[in-house]
């Protein structure tokens, strides 16, 4: 083994492999002397950092001298000692650690102590995370959360429901607080009935951000979750029909789809913007009686909800809705009209492809397809005729307009598909080039690469990143200050609208919408 015998005195490279071998071995013997080291350090940034690798490797390995090092009164080393009990969850630590922190001043020494406890994750440290929960530091106070969410402490669920009640007050929800994610996070945790229900109750919390948590660890738990949505749906005002059958999409669980069918045929979805999220959901799920309810929503007359319906039916294409939609898209009404937009709108290339069998649909097809502005729409359709191939299909193809990029940038931003689709034939047919978003994080990123937008179009409620954080993001981004933005909403309560304009929204839609009336709006804010 190698040894440590006038380790100060030895050439650099000796003492790297030295303290490598030990860090390789964790040999016991080397203990003393590395502590020795700890203590006082050779001088030599590298080499000291390897000693306390060395001695991490050393303690990790001989649980009882880690546990002595929590008495140690030299600082460094006792805090060295804390990290390893707890990144080892060395549970015969977990009573001196206990007592470390029932008696610590010093916060950041606290955390440290507090951090180890919750990685061992033994019962008797639970009366010390409660303690901590009216903490002023707020990563004092959501580590114990998280902690006792962790190890499901009965005692802390109605404390934690507590705190996202509070949060909702009136000079607090403007922003969501550390201790409010992990209240939500932590009530996740237990997955019980009862946590869940509460959270589902929640789903319409004041502030977009804590909306969106809840979004994410509801889809997380999975399953179990659709029959308190499926009451929530059906006993919620508007705004709370339209998040919960959102999540339900998200879950893509079938008694989700059967619920939703079933409250539909109730005619709880006679609402525009909850029919609207109800065709998403049920195309995100596609299940039998899901799927017969979208080809019932082909008589659908509003542009953007035809267009959900389209863009479910492109997810799970088959014989009887493509019967029934070439029968519905040969008539040449105003609905084969509309039908038509909507395909080619919404880029359903596997219902086209299917169409286009029939001479009749594939003419209205076409014919609407060359009036699309949109490159991108073109260059897809123009695939998919490459694809069937023949004569009629080059013919076709030699119809296509070749156009250019506009010669403006928009960005626009929203987790439904159809959404973005209705964003990109408006931005399209008044010149912009668009830039299209699933979420706010992947709308901020294309500001990240220097892309200079004219307008911004963005979604309140969206996964990974909400409307609200990507408004705020982008006026603290310098030339962003005065960029127009404009937010797309299904949400009725006027201190959301309030909220928004804080954060720097410039002006507002609210879903559904007919294309003009966005059209204006961008044409209002950018001439």
């Amino acid at each position: 083994m190698a040894t440590l015998d006038d380790f100060r005195n030895k050439e650099f490279l000796d003492q790297i492999t030295i303290l490598n071998e030990i860090s390789g071995s964790k040999a016991p013997e080397a203990l003393p002397e590395l502590v020795e080291l700890l203590k006082k350090p050779v001088g030599d940034t590298s080499i000291d950092y390897m000693v306390v690798n060395a001695l991490n490797a050393v303690l990790s390995n001989n649980p009882d001298k880690a546990i002595e090092g929590l008495n140690d009164a030299h600082e460094g080393y006792q805090i060295l000692c804390i990290r390893v009990v707890g990144e080892y969850a060395i549970q015969g630590a977990a009573q001196k650690l206990v007592e470390l922190a029932s008696s610590e001043t010093d916060q950041d020494r606290l955390m440290e102590v507090l951090t180890s406890l919750a990685r061992i994750g033994d019962d008797s440290a639970l009366p010390v995370f409660r303690s901590f929960l009216t903490h002023e530091d707020a990563f004092i106070q959501s580590s114990c959360i998280e902690a006792l969410g962790k190890l499901h402490d009965p005692e802390s669920v109605e404390q934690f429901k507590s705190m996202i009640l509070d949060s909702e007050a009136p000079d607090r929800f403007e922003v969501c607080d550390l201790t409010t994610w992990k209240a939500v996070d932590a009530l996740a945790a237990y997955g019980t009935d009862e946590t869940i229900d509460f959270l589902v109750q929640k789903l319409h919390h004041k502030n977009p951000t804590v909306r969106r948590i809840i979004t994410d660890v509801l889809v997380d738990i999975g399953s179990v979750c659709v029959p308190p949505l499926m009451n929530a749906f059906e006993e919620g005002d508007t705004d709370t029909k339209i998040l919960t059958a959102n999540v339900l999409g998200f879950l893509r669980d079938r008694a989700g789809a059967d619920g939703l069918v079933a409250a539909f045929d109730k005619g709880l979805a006679d609402d525009e913007n909850v029919r609207y999220a109800v065709y998403e959901a049920l195309g995100r799920i596609g299940s039998m009686k899901g799927l017969i309810c979208l080809v019932d929503g082909l008589s659908e007359t509003e542009e953007l909800i035809l267009m959900a319906v389209i863009g479910g039916l492109e997810r799970h294409v088959n014989p009887g809705m493509l019967s029934t939609l070439t029968t519905l898209i040969t008539k040449t009404d105003e609905q084969a009209e509309r039908l038509a937009k909507a395909i080619i709108s919404s880029r359903a290339t596997s219902i086209f492809r299917a169409l286009y069998e029939n001479q009749s649909a594939a003419e209205i097809l076409i014919n609407t397809l060359i009036e699309s502005k949109d490159t991108e729409i073109l260059d897809d359709f123009r695939t998919a005729l490459t694809e069937i191939g023949g004569e009629q299909a080059e013919k076709d193809i030699a119809r296509l307009p070749q156009l250019g990029a506009g010669a403006r940038k928009a960005l626009a931003a929203d987790d439904s598909r159809s959404m973005c689709a209705m964003h990109r034939a408006i931005l399209t047919d008044l010149g912009f080039e668009p830039y299209m978003a699933a979420n706010g994080e992947e709308a901020y990123e294309f500001i990240e690469q220097d892309v200079d937008f004219d307008v911004i179009i963005t979604d309140m409620n969206m996964p990974i990143m909400d409307g609200m954080e990507l408004v705020s993001k982008v006026r603290n981004t310098p030339g962003y200050e005065d960029v127009p933005i404009i937010m797309v909403t299904t949400e009725s309560e006027a201190d959301q609208q309030n909220l928004a304009s804080k954060a720097g929204v410039s002006a507002f839609i609210t879903k559904p919408f007919k294309p003009d009336d966005l059209k204006n709006k961008i044409l209002e804010m950018t001439e």
